[in-house]
């Protein structure tokens, strides 16, 4: 298991930030805030494929009205976007979220600042202050020559002083760019100088091929060095990518576990089977499994022992047909039309065994 740096546990509801606490996995509605129903429906779908905390932008008075009936019926606690308006950071903790995300800088003097932080403090409402690369002031920009990694670092620590000034600690911070590498740079800096926990993520990642890669570049190089204590993988569209792309992240550093892990060989000219298909089909069986199973599927002999050894359930090609094994054992061999299926009832049968539930195919 990784070490992770010591951070202050920071209380977001019914969840724990930093500290002790597993590295949270967390995503945001993109349905519009002042339409309860299609948000908490959005909300329960992110919760069943492991969101542990979820974002909900407050851009006005009418959607920070409705939060308050979204906080009451969401299954997970709910962290309120908040820009420009301090009222809006006022209704949402008035709402009862779990956490504000703001950024003390843009929602008004110091005195809307401390007057956010006092009903937070009373509130027991944890708040987040970061900065996006996008969205600097330009002050930072020229203070640091246009060096970006020390203009985001000024900016949140200059946040950071104006929460802990009003005399809160409850902090969680953010320090985000589209770009890996400052991002990488500014999460270092400011982890090496503070101990608030840290939400990573790497802003405006993109569609979600693109977008995941740049994720698990960046935050796995942060997470292997033990900073990061919760995660958002930012993509555009569905959110639940967001979530499973964040397990995944997670499951490839042994951080958490969720869901199978599918190992899968690349295939070269001695494949004999389609195995591609296979892989899907698959994906598609424990595509909502919870249960933290090692799964092989490999094209031939090759590397296909090693990996049998090491699988709770794996599959091996050869012409046109293949063996499946169970902890290097093999335990039948099939047609390439049946291997699938028999993968699955192998599969619906290890479950049993192993975690007293059947598995339904369909």
């Amino acid at each position: 298991m990784l070490a992770r740096k010591k951070t202050r546990p920071v209380r977001v509801g019914k969840v724990v930030i930093g500290g002790e606490a597993p590295i949270i996995v967390q995503s945001m509605t993109n349905t519009d805030p002042r339409d309860v129903a299609a948000t908490l429906r959005q909300i329960e779908e992110l919760a069943a494929v492991g969101c542990e905390l979820i974002r909900v932008a407050v851009p006005d008075q009418e959607a920070a009205v409705k939060l308050k009936e979204i906080v009451r019926r969401s299954p997970l606690p709910v962290v309120a976007d908040i820009h420009f308006d301090y009222r809006l950071a006022l209704a949402a903790i008035e709402a009862g979220v779990a956490k504000l995300r703001i950024n003390p800088g843009n929602i008004g003097g110091t005195d809307r600042v401390k007057a956010v932080v006092h009903a937070a403090q009373g509130s027991g409402v944890a708040i987040r202050v970061g900065a996006n690369a996008g969205s600097l002031h330009r002050s930072y920009l020229e203070q640091s020559k246009g060096d970006l990694v020390q203009a985001m670092l000024a900016s949140v620590e200059d946040q950071v002083r104006l929460v802990t000034d009003a005399g809160y600690d409850q902090l969680v911070v953010s320090l985000k760019s589209s770009d890996v590498l400052e991002t990488i740079q500014v999460y270092q800096a400011f982890a090496a100088r503070w101990d608030f926990p840290l939400h990573l993520g790497i802003t405006e990642a993109g569609l979600r091929w693109r977008g995941m890669i740049k994720s698990a570049v960046g935050l796995g190089v942060l997470l292997a060095q033990g900073i990061g204590d919760t995660i958002r993988v930012s993509l555009t569209g569905d959110p639940r990518h967001e979530v499973k792309a964040a397990y995944e992240i997670l499951k490839a550093l042994h951080l958490r576990e969720h869901g199978p892990v599918v190992v899968a060989c690349p295939t070269c000219g001695r494949c004999r089977i389609d195995l591609e298909k296979i892989v899907e089909g698959v994906e598609e069986l424990v595509k909502d499994l919870p249960y933290p199973l090692h799964l092989a599927v490999m094209g031939c002999a090759v590397n296909g022992p090693g990996e049998a050894s090491r699988a709770d359930l794996g599959l091996a090609g050869g012409k046109e047909e293949g063996l499946i094994f169970r902890h290097g054992e093999i335990l039948r061999k099939e047609k390439e039309d049946r291997l699938l299926p028999a993968f699955a009832e192998e599969l619906q049968k290890l479950i049993a065994e192993k975690y007293g539930s059947g598995y339904n195919q369909s």
